[in-house]
């Protein structure tokens, strides 16, 4: 009998980790995950939600050979709280705002109840329905890393995670916004060559979660994030990430209203070259009335660069009065890079409004003509419209000041690139 590659490469990656020990809740939730994952396997290719992507760098046993640079600080000047995850350390230092309560994924699974146990592996749990995510049930079985966050008032700074160093991380972050609370959290660094992150968000109601993400700019660096969310009645999520190079990123969020007059944007803005592959796949569930869903996704890609989204979202029945938006685009710089999508809408309520659209399409000639005709050089030209282009996605960062920090570290990555 010929053996089923998909078990093959399952087992060899599995063989390979050690279940972390222990008992109680934290040790039921990781074995749960892991029969999960031998039940449906690791992706392969012909996988639906994998055929733009091939996902052998993240099956493999071994990580990329190349690590990654290390790079400066994206949010520098930004006035956060900044937790520091360096390989097995978290440095949290003192002084944390009023209103949050932060620990160590290493803390929680010392104590026999805890708010995290509501919580972890059941996001991810959830949003491996209908679409199975073996990463993540993966992450939840071997995670030993990460933080536990909650919540229980508006906190005035923001939250940086910020990563540093790593041989092959598997992180799983916790966050509990409560009622009428709310958080910025700030995520940026370099996890390793190959890295594994799950972060899962309960936003209850009326509370407000805003996360913004920065990933690179450096090259080596494989990445496989996901991003499960849960929003109670008249809350508020936001989500923007910008990506700049990097070999292999996977970015998967699946977003559930599950309480009335919810709101969830989720965006994100990248540009690469060469043999980037950069992809975004995005599960949007309204299981609500009267709320609203934004995906706004652009792409810059050169020298053979390969762009992918995937963006579905899903109206469950009676979730009346909703609001779904979705768009997708790319800006092609030249002949040989790619941009592959898959928009999907799916809907069996009847008192809707719901949209979707993808673009490819290269750059502005006659723009591009219009400012080489009155001196800018081609590439500051290119640069200009670039800016421009990925200016819908940066504008779904709610904050003023952050929105423009954001704006000002792609001008200066893109006139480094």
């Amino acid at each position: 009998m010929v053996a089923d590659p998909r078990t093959t490469a399952t087992d060899e990656r599995l063989d390979a980790l050690t279940l972390p020990a222990g008992n109680g809740w934290l040790h039921a939730a990781r074995k749960d995950a892991l029969g999960r994952l031998r039940a449906v396997g690791l992706p392969v290719r012909r996988d639906e939600y994998w055929r733009f992507t091939n996902p052998a760098p993240l099956v493999r046993v071994a990580p990329a050979p190349d690590a990654p640079t290390q790079t400066d600080d994206p949010f520098d000047g930004v006035d956060a709280y900044v937790i520091t995850i360096d390989g097995d350390r978290l440095d949290l230092p003192d002084g944390a705002p009023d209103g949050l309560e932060i620990t160590t994924l290493s803390k929680v699974a010392e104590a026999d109840i805890h708010w995290v146990r509501d919580l972890y592996g059941k996001l991810e749990a959830a949003g491996s329905r209908p679409v199975s995510r073996p990463f993540a049930m993966l992450n939840t079985a071997f995670a030993t890393g990460g933080l536990a966050i909650r919540v229980m008032a508006k906190v005035s700074r923001p939250i940086h995670i910020r990563t540093i160093g790593g041989t092959d991380p598997i992180l799983h972050h916790v966050v509990k916004v409560d009622a009428d609370a709310a958080v910025t959290i700030l995520e940026s660094g370099t996890a390793g060559a190959r890295s594994n992150i799950v972060t899962e968000v309960d936003v209850a109601d009326r509370a407000a979660f805003d996360h913004i993400r920065v990933q690179g700019p450096d090259h080596a660096r494989h990445v496989n994030t996901h991003l499960f969310a849960r929003l109670g009645t008249g809350s508020a999520f936001k989500s923007f990430t910008l990506s700049a190079n990097g070999q292999f990123t996977r970015n998967e969020a699946v977003i559930e209203l599950t309480g009335d007059d919810a709101t969830a944007h989720v965006a994100g803005a990248a540009f690469g070259r060469d043999d980037l592959h950069h992809d975004d796949t995005v599960f949007v569930i309204h299981d609500a009335c009267d709320c609203e869903s934004r995906q706004v996704f652009k792409k810059v890609l050169r020298d053979g660069a390969t762009g992918v989204f995937q963006g579905k979202i899903l109206v469950k029945e009676g979730a009346q009065k909703t609001d779904g938006y979705q768009i997708s685009q790319a800006l092609l710089l030249d002949d040989d890079s790619v941009f592959l999508a898959k928009p999907e809408l799916e809907i069996y309520a009847d008192d809707v409004a719901c949209s979707h659209g993808s673009t490819t399409g290269a750059i502005d000639e006659t723009a591009l003509f219009y400012l080489r005709s009155r001196g800018v050089s081609k590439r500051v030209a290119t640069d200009l419209l670039v800016l421009s282009f990925l200016t819908e996605a940066v504008d779904e960062i709610a904050d003023d000041g952050l929105r423009d920090h954001v704006g000002g570290l792609m001008a200066d990555w893109l006139s480094r690139d």
